[in-house]
């Protein structure tokens, strides 16, 4: 996927007015992402996305651990926005980041996470988000 079909599936999929605040959301999301998962995963997965995007995976070396809550919490903090619309954004970022990559790519992210981020994934970027079992 081009970084301009990028940004626009997100500006969509999150209902923003303009490009740049997909942007905001793409990068408070890659970058939170990026501190939580292991630098060989994030190379993985940069590789796979347009450059102007990928370097928002350079996370922390050694990577933080932190749950989904906190995960939504540094999205919102990067994003200055509320918790209710930085779960939304991210949430529109996983669903194209999904589409954008190859399938395996997703599946060594998910299985490098602690499960409670699954419905991340499982989740897509409209209605209810279903709480781990």
């Amino acid at each position: 996927m081009q970084y301009d079909q990028f940004v626009h599936q997100v500006q969509h999929r999150a209902h923003l007015s303009s490009s740049g605040e997909a942007v905001k959301a793409i990068r408070a999301t890659l970058e939170s992402l990026g501190e939580r998962i292991q630098t060989g995963a994030a190379t993985n997965l940069g590789a796979q996305l347009p450059a102007e995007i990928a370097h928002y995976l350079d996370g922390a070396t050694p990577p933080e651990r932190f749950d989904l809550d906190e995960f939504f919490e540094r999205v919102c903090i990067k994003e200055s926005s509320g918790l209710n619309t930085g779960v939304f954004h991210a949430r529109a970022v996983i669903s194209v980041l999904e589409e954008a990559v190859s399938a395996g790519e997703i599946e060594d992210i998910r299985s490098s996470l602690p499960a409670q981020f699954a419905p991340l994934f499982d989740s897509g970027s409209e209605g209810e988000m279903r709480a781990p079992h």
